[in-house]
């Protein structure tokens, strides 16, 4: 691969290609993709979705939008940071192309903003609970009606599928969705390959998939213009990853491990003097002991540490990359940039503690079994009325049902799947709160 069709400021439909030297600085094309996404209702739905504890009503704990706030900024950092060192290994990126250091940064925060676009509700136990209607409850009659890959799609239900459907697919006057550039598009693609076959590799690349069959050309499209190199066997279309997705991959891990740390907290789940503890030894090379010692109470000793420990990671995480450039650019870097961290230890000692103390706490359990029932009813009614609506058999009850989807989403398609599909993504565009009013109104209750 190569960085000047990585860098690539094209979008969907356009005849001309976009040079980067003749760019507007005061609104450069990458700046204007963060644009879109930040003020896509989309994006604005994550204020209500979950990212630690479900339906948490307490104002420190973060949703999923404060959340992909910080994964931006600290995207951002490390995109600036490569950026600079690759401009001085690579300067006819800058001398004759035009390219910036900030492009990088620019590129990285936007993807990095998008990241979560496409959970659903209730975290990624919505995603399971949409996973598991189609593996053994309503959901598995529709399986000899779909593909080997369809019914995967479903089974697997996947938030970054859906957030490349968000932002990618065309409806009526929105043409390529948000029309990203294809740069963008592709650091956001952390896993550049349909749902089968599951886990070819051992390559962190392979882990999950990153689009339904229903995007599948478009995202061939994408990965064809970036020189993303293929890898895929026979008809199976897998790609290596775009090398900044691995920057916003960083930029995720560095804020849910830090930041989930943090949350669990301040909601009394982690004692205090293991939460120090553990952060002091991330941070112990550059911990200004004088200045730690003088701050009064565990909100400033934290906020401190925490601020501490992102920017060594961000700094690890940058030296990493800027190592293994050119493994990463001929698509032989299998691994996550903290999986090669020097404090890699440190971090899963950080990571366990979360697991179990917050991850599995009572409370998460008792509200993702809510979500489980609330996903699982939804599904239920709505796929009943749009498949009896398309068979012309709509109940009144159905067509009060279909009243509350959007004009927007296209449920009267002649495929089996692109009906079950778009009814999924109905519902994860749905916020926790928007999801629970769907079902008490199914239900009966006002």
């Amino acid at each position: 691969m190569n960085w000047e069709q990585l860098l690539s400021l094209k979008r969907q439909g356009d005849k001309n290609k976009r040079l980067r030297k003749e760019q507007d600085e005061t609104r450069l094309g990458f700046e204007v993709d963060y644009d879109r996404i930040i003020f896509s209702t989309e994006f604005r739905s994550l204020q209500d979705k979950t990212q630690v504890i479900p339906l948490s009503k307490t104002d420190f704990v973060h949703t999923r939008l404060t959340h992909s706030l910080e994964v931006s900024v600290v995207g951002r950092s490390l995109g600036r940071l490569v950026g600079k060192k690759i401009l001085e290994k690579h300067p006819n990126l800058k001398d004759s192309l035009g390219y910036q250091a900030n492009d990088f940064g620019a590129i990285v925060a936007s993807a990095a903003l998008a990241h979560d676009i496409g959970n659903p509700p209730f975290g990624h136990s919505g995603e399971k609970a949409i996973g598991e209607f189609f593996i053994s409850g309503e959901g598995l009659q529709y399986k000899d009606q779909l593909t080997n890959k369809e019914y995967q799609d479903l089974c697997d239900f996947e938030g970054n599928a859906n957030g490349f459907k968000i932002v990618t697919q065309s409806r009526q006057g929105r043409e390529g969705g948000l029309r990203l550039s294809y740069g963008t598009l592709g650091a956001f693609t952390k896993y550049p390959k349909e749902s089968l076959p599951k886990k070819p590799t051992n390559a962190i690349s392979d882990k999950k998939y990153g689009f339904f069959q229903s995007e599948k050309e478009s995202f061939i499209e994408i990965a064809s213009e970036l020189g993303m190199i293929k890898r895929g066997k026979n008809e199976d279309i897998s790609f290596a990853r775009h090398p900044l997705a691995f920057l916003v991959e960083a930029a995720d891990d560095i804020c849910y491990t830090i930041i989930d740390f943090e949350d669990g907290i301040n909601l009394g789940l982690i004692p205090e003097e293991f939460a120090l503890e553990y952060l002091i030894n991330l941070v112990r090379d550059s911990i200004n002991k004088k200045k730690y010692t003088q701050l009064e109470n565990t909100q400033d000793r934290l906020s401190y540490l925490r601020a501490l420990a992102i920017n060594t990671l961000i700094n690890e995480a940058a030296t990493i990359f800027l190592a293994n450039e050119s493994a990463i650019l001929k698509g032989e870097f299998s691994l996550s940039l903290l999986d090669k961290s020097k404090y890699e230890a440190q971090i899963s000692d950080i990571i366990s503690l979360s697991i179990d103390k917050v991850y599995r706490c009572q409370e998460v359990i008792d509200k993702e079994i809510v979500g489980y029932e609330v996903i699982k009813t939804l599904l239920s009614s709505y796929i009943k009325a749009v498949n009896n609506n398309y068979y012309n058999e709509t109940t009144a009850y159905d067509r009060l049902l279909l009243n509350n989807l959007p004009k927007t989403i296209n449920y009267n398609s002649d495929s089996e799947y692109e009906r079950l599909l778009n009814v999924c993504h109905f519902i994860s565009l749905l916020s926790d709160s928007q999801a629970i009013m769907h079902f008490n109104r199914l239900k009966g209750v006002i």
